[in-house]
């Protein structure tokens, strides 16, 4: 395995993980602001049906969440760069091979 090849698997791993920490930490806000609803619902003697704070929580989640996880976005955005990037590369030098060009 080249060096390009392993700096590739290691960028598309670390997006991979930060992906998944980005849509964790979303979903957990989601989770937490149902709960809110449904507990502030309940507080004050009102019956809120779960779906109806699920939908609402989303509504609110995702606004906050640009806010909330902008660091971690900006790492998921700065990865898929370098994931892209390496692919285009990729993609130049299988079109030059295929030219016949011997820049390898």
């Amino acid at each position: 395995m080249s060096e390009a090849t392993g700096q590739q698997g290691s960028a598309g791993k670390r997006l991979a993980r930060n992906l998944a920490l980005y849509t964790l930490a979303r979903l957990g806000l989601v989770v937490v602001i149902a709960a809110l609803i449904v507990g502030v619902a309940k507080l004050i003697g009102v019956e809120v049906p779960i779906i109806v704070a699920a939908l609402f929580a989303l509504i609110v989640a995702m606004p906050l969440s640009l806010t909330l996880f902008k660091k971690l976005r900006m790492k998921v955005n700065e990865d898929i760069a370098v994931v892209d990037e390496r692919r285009r590369q990729d993609k130049a030098q299988l079109r030059a091979r295929l030219r016949g060009d011997d820049d390898a």
